[in-house]
């Protein structure tokens, strides 16, 4: 009768193989197990991306709004509910669905949204943004800010 006896050197590599092996699955867990924010976050992104490669983008300057918390929960102008924890903006001309980037002028600070909505009913503002767009730009508390907005228009 045999006796199987395992050498020091081949428990070390059995060891470090069992290692290797439970490592990769824990990090392949942890990357399927991405939060809402962190997936909006990679999107955002990608949409940044795809403005800087773009060159024909319209850009435009002038003051921008945010929505009143009284919108919450309402529906928007393309039948979406209205949410101030999103990144979307209301625009009297712009497509729906069209992706703006939006910039603060005075402090640098810059956000994507979607259109969704119409407004502003004024012609003071270009463009009114959800409460979470304005505490990104900055200009939450001051209600009002100078902004540039660039867009694509869709091609026909």
């Amino acid at each position: 009768m045999a006796i199987f006896t395992l050498t020091n050197r081949f428990k070390k590599q059995m060891k470090v193989l069992f290692l290797l092996f439970f490592s990769f699955f824990a990090f392949a867990s942890v990357l399927a197990q991405q939060t809402e924010l962190q997936r909006d976050s990679i999107l955002t992104d990608s949409l940044q991306t795809q403005f800087l490669r773009n060159d024909s983008l319209r850009t435009v300057i002038g003051k921008a709004s945010y929505y009143a918390s009284k919108f919450h929960g309402r529906r928007t102008a393309n039948g979406e509910v209205f949410s101030n924890k999103k990144m979307t903006a209301a625009h009297l001309k712009l497509p729906f669905g069209t992706i703006v980037k939006v910039t603060n002028l005075d402090n640098g600070r810059t956000v994507i949204v979607k259109v969704n909505d119409r407004g502003p009913h004024t012609k003071a503002f270009i463009i009114d943004v959800s409460q979470a767009a304005a505490k990104e730009l900055g200009f939450y508390t001051k209600g009002v800010a100078k902004v540039e907005i660039s867009y694509q228009m869709a091609k026909k």
